[in-house]
This record gives C-alpha cells, structure tokens and sequence, in this order.
C-alpha cells in the first residue's frame, strides 16, 4: 500500500474498456508470481474482515435514507459551489455529467437510491448501490442511472446511460457506495457484488469520488487520483 488515504486497490471481475483491466487467466504464472498474488487476496479479505460494519445512512434531519425516496446531495463545505446536477457537456446533448452546482442557493437535482440488496428498505453505508437523477428535462434519452466514463487517461467522470439493477461483469460500472466522513460522507466507486471467480481475472480503482474541473468549466464528479474526496450530505427533497 503506498499510504494514500484515497486509493486502495479491489480484486473484482471486471469486463469494462475504460477500467484499469489486466485479464491474467490465458497467462502463464510462475510459482512466485502465484504466491505474490495468493499474498495479496489474503491481506485484502484480512482488511475486508475487519472493516467497521454497516451504518445507516442518515439524512440532514437525522432520518434514515429510503431506498427510492428523493434526496439532494449537497456538499458539507459551503462557500464553494451547490448540490449535484446533471448536465450536457459543450455541444454534446447526451451523455449528461454530473457536476456541481456553481451557486451555492442551488440544490441540484434530486437523486433516488437503489441498493444491490434493496428488501431493508434502508441505505445502508459500504453497500453497492445504483444512483439514479430524476426531474431534470433534457433532450438526452439515456438512462439517469449514473456510471462511470472515462475522460482522461486515469480520469473517469460519472454521467448518465447506466442500468438500474442486474448485478455483474457487464454494469460494474454503474455501482457506487456512500461511506462515513468527518461530519459527513463521500461516495466512492468500490464494487463488491461481482462474485469474482478468480483473484487472477483482473482488478479495478477502488477510490473516494471527488470534484475534477472539466474543459467546460464544469466541476465533474469523477474518480481520479488528482482530486480530494467531495464530502456530503443529503437532503431529503
């Protein structure tokens, strides 16, 4: 591990072009090279057996967030920008980003939460879940499902067109966790409901989202290791 409070590395199964993908089941592997690897699954299932369970994810009023209920994400430092929106970028209708709202007094769009395990009827932290806009009226006719895109070399930002639900190698992209922060949460892209068959498939960016400032001015919600982590809160709307 290099220290990095942002970046920390997942093995998952991941069939994605814009991921960090390395396919090692048609290589061949030396006895060291298996045990290296053999090494690392097991300081990653150590770290994923001893991380703290479960919260609820509680809103501005101290309610449990509800899995399809309405909520604006807003940013716990004032001063800098509003809540998160979805919008085009220069003269491209679709996909929408998502980005920050520039004025403070905007809540952005709302938003409805989807976890992997959707029965509780509850947003619990750590857990996959899909994040869906809702309300904003565009001519783009993609899916509100956010996932993730990439931009830039190790620049992924999040946009529309991703599909709500069925868990696997094809839609990794499009599930998010909300995690504890200091007076507040983050997002990040972690996913875990994959059911790797094999340590040596391939891994994925296990990162905190933050804000990365776009050509078009715009503050995009994105995965980068350029940017902090974006701290927020919800809003029921």
């Amino acid at each position: 591990m290099n220290g990095d409070p942002f970046l920390s590395t997942t093995y998952t199964s991941v069939k994605q072009q814009y991921l960090f993908l390395y396919p090692l089941r048609n290589m061949k592997v030396s006895p060291l090279a298996f045990s290296i690897l053999s090494f690392a699954f097991t300081v990653e299932l150590f770290i994923g057996t001893t991380a703290a369970a479960p919260e609820t994810v509680l809103d501005t009023s101290g309610h449990k967030l509800r899995t399809g209920a309405k909520y604006y994400i807003l940013p716990v430092l004032r001063g800098k920008g509003g809540g998160l929106t979805v919008s085009s970028s220069g003269n491209d209708t679709c996909p929408l980003f998502v980005v920050q709202e520039k004025l403070q007094v905007m809540k952005g769009t709302p938003v409805t939460f989807t976890p992997y395990n959707s029965k509780r009827g509850v947003i619990l932290t750590s857990t996959d879940l899909n994040i869906k806009s809702n309300g904003t009226s565009t001519t783009c006719d993609k899916p509100r499902v956010w996932k993730l895109l990439k931009v830039l070399t190790g620049v992924w930002f999040l946009s529309t067109g991703g599909v709500e639900g069925k868990p696997g190698v094809d839609t990794v992209v499009n599930w998010f966790k909300i995690e504890k922060a200091h007076k507040g949460y983050v997002l990040s892209f972690c996913p875990t409901m994959c059911n790797c068959p094999s340590v040596c498939n391939c891994y994925t960016l296990c990162r905190e989202l933050g804000l990365y400032v776009g050509d078009d001015g715009n503050k995009h919600l994105s995965l980068s290791d350029q940017v902090p982590s974006f701290r927020v809160k919800f809003k029921r709307a």
